[in-house]
């Protein structure tokens, strides 16, 4: 038996502006660009929004209410939904209709796309939980199953995720992890005791995601008979196929006109026209079946780029000093208060920024060109660098205001202190003397009266007598 899972990342970053260094301690939005190019954060969405997220909701929508049996699942970043539900929230409620299927699993992740796990397990922490309460908040759903930035991955990710009560994980299935074994199973992460991991079949999401619309592939043109072919040659075989993709593949990096929403509507007719087949989410296909064995990861791995590694975002020393830089602030960030400082610091943990920092060649080189929005990485280090500048000037500027209402509080706390201790004192005196006026062993005194002298004289037979009388 073959069960499809399909699961789709969706994720729009906020792009940095053409950020100079003349704005630097002068202009703190680093996200407002209004230009008509690809650095409209707004602009962007508004067109892929018309070309993916919509029709191709409408579509599975479409399907899940035809096919009983059909399964999907997302991952939706934090920061993707931020803009959504500000900008664009018909799109927001076409992604609640699938989730009210009931057959549209929402998987957790960081809530912006980050690589905080790699630098600082604190800010890992925080934002996995951001993001839970999020899509508790705008679909009334917990996740189960996680999945990493870019299906960054390796044994000790998986073991905090299942101290964080999570049943899955998804990760890459590289040849150099798996060896001879097939990505068509479930695992057990080495050193965990129940958590499962689930393998992307990179060959099969990749002929969807990258190779549909190439028409130098030996199999171009492909449609949903021939893909179909390929998942029933897994029966007996394997028991589940993970079809890990971007869900911008639909109608944005596969334009509408190479036939790919055409291939998407036929696709679960053909799946299931087979007896041994069906679809399941990743909560599901956990559900199922067991894990075959242990899968050892000691290095990181993850789905860009043909060496399935960090190298996308950590391949040169422009990208490792602006992370390096960026995370060494989290503390003071923190102990700031600031929420809006704050919020634009967890905003330059987007990968993607870091993504567009990358001087690879070749095959890779084109698809990282194809998703900056500048001209060169090295304009995207300047940016950034410049705007990590301003940070670090609102930082210096937040400490002081932070040190004064500190400041402020300590002597108030005094005073208040210095208030209560002589009130304290004033009630005790008082406690005193009413307990020493109400001993049964003070007596009463009468009060002193000084006697009263008066003097007068008497005549007697001896003559003039004087005499004093009390």
């Amino acid at each position: 038996m073959a069960s499809v899972c399909f699961y789709f990342q969706v994720h729009q970053p906020l792009r940095l502006k053409s950020y100079r260094v003349f704005d630097i301690g002068n202009d703190h939005n680093y996200f407002n660009h209004a230009g008509e190019d690809s650095r409209n954060n707004r602009l962007i969405l508004e067109r892929v929004a018309q070309k993916c997220y919509l029709p191709t909701n409408a579509l599975l929508l479409e399907l899940l209410q035809k096919h009983s049996e059909f399964r999907i699942s997302f991952s939706l970043s934090g920061i993707f939904l931020e803009q959504i539900e500000h900008d664009f929230p018909n799109v927001l409620t076409s992604f609640q209709k699938l989730v009210d299927t009931g057959r549209a699993e929402i998987l957790s992740e960081t809530y912006y796309h980050s690589l905080a796990f790699l630098y600082s397990h604190d800010e890992f922490m925080r934002q996995v939980a951001m993001h839970r309460d999020k899509i508790k908040k705008l679909f009334g759903v917990t996740p189960r199953i996680f999945r990493n930035t870019e299906l960054i991955y390796n044994n000790d990710i998986a073991r905090v995720v299942e101290e964080m009560g999570y049943d899955g994980i998804l990760a890459e299935g590289a040849d150099h992890i798996l060896s001879w074994r097939a990505p068509h199973f479930l695992y057990r992460p080495v050193g965990t005791s129940h958590i499962t991991a689930l393998l992307k079949d990179y060959k099969l999401s990749d002929d969807i995601a990258f190779r549909f619309s190439e028409k130098s592939w030996t199999e171009y043109p492909l449609d949903a008979e021939k893909f179909t072919r390929w998942i029933n040659s897994i029966n007996g075989n394997g028991n589940v196929v993970n079809l890990f993709m971007d869900y911008e593949t639909f109608g944005e990096h596969q334009w509408e006109d190479s036939g790919i929403f055409q291939f998407l509507r036929a696709l679960p007719d053909a799946i299931l026209s087979h007896p041994d087949n069906d679809f399941v989410t990743p909560s599901e296909a956990i559900a199922r079946y067991e894990a075959v064995g242990e899968i050892d990861v000691p290095h990181f791995t993850s789905w860009a780029d043909s060496e399935r590694d960090l190298s996308a975002w950590r391949s040169n020393a422009l990208q490792e000093d602006a992370l390096e830089k960026l995370y060494a602030l989290e503390k003071d960030i923190y102990a700031t208060d600031d929420h809006a400082l704050i919020t634009d610091w967890q905003r330059l943990t987007t990968s993607d920024h870091f993504y567009y920092m990358c001087t690879k060649w070749f095959s890779d080189g084109d698809v990282h060109k194809y998703f900056s929005p500048y001209e060169s990485p090295y304009e995207a280090f300047v940016a950034f660098m410049n705007v990590l500048q301003d940070i670090n000037i609102r930082l210096k500027e937040a400490q002081g205001t932070h040190q004064k209402k500190i400041s402020t509080r300590a002597r108030k706390k005094e005073k208040e202190k210095r208030a209560c201790t002589q009130n304290t004192k004033r009630e005790q005196r008082k406690s005193t003397r009413m307990k020493t006026q109400s001993s049964p062993l003070r007596r009463r005194r009468r009060p002193f009266v000084p006697a009263r002298y008066t003097t007068h004289y008497t005549s007697t037979m001896d003559g003039i007598v004087r005499v004093d009388n009390i």
